[in-house]
């Protein structure tokens, strides 16, 4: 099987890209503890994840598969989250219950985000009837090649274990874990610059 072509993202291809997004994450344990119905999570998600990686394709740095079964939202070095959109949708549409740990969680986070100039992942994802093709290793080698062009490292934080060694398999190392209250774990990691 020839590898997935993957290319960058336009403008134009926001809503694709962004429905590629919020399908890969429909079973997240960290996203569907923001958001466990589904009426919810499909309300919410697309908004919260432009606010979060949306900056990666008004930066030229979305990276998406051929027929975008799946997309990649990188931001480099000077590209950052909208943090006041992110928390004004999480306050609008989380449970009441849970909003003061969910700022925890993100506090505890940004604790572990570098300060020096990285390659940031906020968001990787394929849609669930196209995983296991090699989607996402093509997404994930297409942005390291230019992080080690660049000689930057790569952070992200993963918010299912499930894909912790698939991240190890491309050179990211555990910097710890997240968890509070009823919070499933995050973990972040980092890739060294290469």
């Amino acid at each position: 099987m020839d590898a997935p072509r993957i290319t960058t993202a336009t403008s134009e291809d926001r809503e694709r890209v962004l429905s590629a997004i919020v399908m890969g994450f429909s079973s997240d344990p960290l996203i569907r503890w923001f958001w466990p119905e589904a009426n919810q999570y499909l309300a919410a998600a697309g908004l919260v994840f432009d606010a979060v990686g949306g900056g990666a394709i008004d930066a030229g740095t979305a990276f998406v598969t051929e027929g975008f079964e799946g997309a990649a939202l990188w931001l480099p070095p000077g590209v950052t989250s909208n943090e006041e959109a992110i928390m004004a949708c999480m306050e609008a549409t989380a449970s009441a219950d849970i909003i003061k740990e969910i700022v925890q969680v993100f506090e505890e986070i940004d604790k572990y985000h570098p300060e020096e100039d990285i390659w940031y992942l906020p968001l990787i994802a394929i849609d669930p009837v196209h995983q296991g093709r090699g989607f996402g290793s093509a997404l994930m080698k297409e942005a390291l090649l230019r992080c080690d062009e660049a000689g930057l490292p790569a952070y992200l934080e993963s918010s299912n274990p499930r894909n912790i060694s698939i991240y190890e398999r491309h050179g990211f190392e555990v910097m710890g874990e997240v968890q509070v209250g009823s919070s499933p774990v995050v973990t972040p990691m980092l890739r060294p610059a290469r």
